[in-house]
């Protein structure tokens, strides 16, 4: 009988994607009516916010691969990278555009410098745990004036969120701080497989590819954008989200934090935009709650973004391991520095 049970457990294991994902047609097609509302809302987020502002910087990613300007920034950037982050200058590329476009462009120029031995394993794997960051725009434009209706409360999260991003690259300097790899090119002989040196001569074939290439990733990441939509719904129409929060109540009330939040919270750990939307939107007098958990979670990113910076480092032999611990101490830091902004300097203080 044990055996029989064992075995059954066994097969259920081996057999748990498979079920997973047969569940989630079978509520795609039960909670219907609510998905399709949801789908069509996280097309909506993807054409008029993601696209407009990822796209550009994909394409300007990929024309800059195609010139010396990585050489040029590495040689202008090494005294700073090497100290700070013991990873060649190169990386500032990588660094500079993850902070001004937003997810997953920080991991995507990671994942292309290891492809192209640009940097070695430990190099990319040390610049994939604090390069890959919520944009400007994003966190100004989104969350700071259309969610909290207030530009002040967008820079201070921008503030706090660039100085979590530095502090946790500043820790992950000593990443396998030891190894080498064995496979390790240096910049002078890097093996440029996809790019080739951009001319006058073929400039339009150039850029071609670099359009092609970014659409490619526009859309992996409106696929994300639109099944995560879709999950959310399932979870609220199933009652399960509601169920969770209920489980969280006791908690909240432990640490006499407002049981609003949790609703939030947990959307907001599997979709970025649509928790902190929620966060957004619950009303109490100490507002400072709502900004230090919406820094948490622009630090965090979800687990929408996760797997979309899974399936780009998938294609490499990055190791995903820095990547969660370094999100998850960008938003511990993150909330950290804002909580100590708000109640240091008054100016940034909103609580009624």
């Amino acid at each position: 009988m044990f055996s029989k049970c064992h075995f059954f457990i066994l097969k259920i294991k081996r057999n748990i994607l498979a079920l997973f994902f047969l569940a989630f047609g079978l509520c795609l097609l039960i909670f219907s009516s609510s998905n399709l509302p949801a789908i069509k809302k996280g097309l909506a987020l993807w054409a008029n916010s993601v696209v407009p502002s990822l796209f550009p910087f994909f394409v300007a990613t990929e024309l800059l691969m195609n010139t010396n300007f990585v050489n040029v920034l590495g040689r202008f950037f090494n005294k700073i990278m090497k100290p700070l982050f013991n990873i060649r200058g190169e990386g500032a590329l990588g660094f500079i555009m993850g902070l001004i476009s937003g997810y997953p462009v920080g991991a995507k120029i990671a994942c292309d410098f290891r492809e192209n031995n640009i940097c070695s394993k430990e190099e990319c794997e040390r610049l994939l745990s604090f390069t890959n960051n919520s944009g400007p725009l994003f966190i100004l434009g989104t969350v700071g004036i259309s969610m909290f209706g207030n530009s002040t409360i967008g820079l201070l999260l921008l503030i706090t969120h660039i100085l979590a991003c530095l502090t946790v690259g500043i820790i992950f300097r000593f990443w396998k701080f030891n190894s080498s790899s064995p496979d390790y090119v240096s910049t002078k002989s890097s093996n440029y497989k996809k790019y080739k040196n951009v001319t006058f001569s073929n400039l339009g074939d150039v850029l071609g590819k670099s359009i092609t290439n970014s659409i490619s990733t526009v859309l992996m990441i409106g696929g994300f954008v639109v099944i995560f939509s879709s999950i959310i719904s399932i979870l609220k129409a199933s009652g399960i989200l509601s169920s969770l929060v209920l489980m969280f109540n006791p908690i909240f009330n432990i640490l006499h934090i407002d049981t609003s939040f949790i609703y939030g919270i947990l959307t907001g750990l599997l979709e970025i935009t649509n928790g902190i939307s929620s966060i957004c939107s619950v009303n109490i007098r100490e507002i400072s709650v709502n900004i230090i958990i919406t820094a948490f979670l622009l630090g965090f990113g979800g687990l929408s973004v996760l797997l979309q910076v899974l399936s780009i480092t998938s294609k490499t032999d990055l190791s995903i391991k820095p990547y969660i611990f370094g999100k998850l101490l960008h938003g511990i830091f993150a909330a950290f520095y804002t909580f100590i902004f708000i109640y240091v300097f008054p100016f940034f203080n909103f609580n009624l």
